[in-house]
């Protein structure tokens, strides 16, 4: 076994600051795994891109990722995740997850009247990429999905506890509310930064699941299977990379990051 390779970090990449959800969740559950991040802040939003173009996002930063020499990558962006991920799959040496799996998985599991609600930008529900994803494992799921479009700007201007976000959220949920659901995916990563305001209007009956937590457990046992853990006493480091805007993602970052940042790294991700 090449520990060497073993302590090599793990790629993760969103269209900007929200993938950050992931890359927490990953250092809580995976402490000694380093991690090399990078934000298309240059590129976002995704959500309203084509999917020839997205896929031609990700093929660039896997390529900047490969540079930095991953042992794995995680696509921290629904998106991405939804337009992407089997292409890229296809195409890489190294396993690779995304977050839409491993929480659709966890709402099929805990579902008990099969009815599973699930809010994102514009581009996941119209993408029905949940939904398909559901119904291959269980076609008798009733999968509502709504946009909330409204939802990554306001937490990018950290407005996470504020009347202004608790208003826009119960309108965005008053229809969700009506449909019975007993499970709603947070199916975009600057959701989980939601869950409170969310799990107060939903009520204590619905089941919140957060797929950046999800997809960290999911990539425990994915490296586990391949046997790329780290070490137990490795050190691990984190590096930021962004396309744009440094700035302000590292504003971002400090605010919801477990530990202080000061380096945050801008490329010209066009190049690779």
């Amino acid at each position: 076994m090449n520990m060497k390779k073993n302590n090599a970090p793990i790629g993760v990449f969103d269209s900007g600051v929200g993938g950050l959800t992931v890359a927490r969740e990953i250092i809580r559950q995976l402490p000694q795994e380093s991690i090399i991040y990078f934000g298309d802040t240059a590129r976002v939003p995704y959500g309203n891109k084509s999917k020839e173009t997205i896929i031609r996002y990700a093929r660039q930063i896997v390529r900047f990722l490969k540079t930095k020499n991953v042992k794995a990558i995680v696509v921290a962006c629904n998106t991405a995740s939804a337009f992407a991920l089997d292409t890229i799959e296809k195409e890489l040496d190294i396993p690779v997850i995304g977050v839409v799996k491993p929480g659709a998985k966890s709402a099929i599991e805990n579902t008990k009247n099969k009815r599973i609600g699930i809010i994102g930008t514009e581009g996941t529900i119209k993408s029905e990429l949940y939904a398909e994803y559901i119904h291959s494992i269980d076609p008798e799921i009733s999968v509502i999905g709504k946009a909330c479009p409204l939802f990554v700007p306001l937490v990018e201007e950290g407005m996470l506890h504020d009347s202004v976000t608790d208003e826009i959220a119960s309108r965005y949920l008053a229809e969700l509310k009506k449909k019975n659901i007993d499970s709603l995916i947070l199916g975009c990563t600057h959701y989980p930064l939601l869950r409170s305001t969310v799990g107060k209007i939903m009520g204590p009956k619905v089941n919140l699941v957060n797929p950046a937590y999800e997809t960290a457990i999911s990539l425990d046992a994915l490296l586990r299977q391949n046997g790329i853990c780290a070490e137990e006493d490795a050190e691990p480091k984190y590096e930021f990379y962004v396309s744009d805007a440094a700035d302000k993602f590292k504003e971002f970052a400090n605010s919801i990051m477990p530990f202080h940042t000061d380096m945050i790294n801008q490329i010209n991700i066009e190049e690779y």
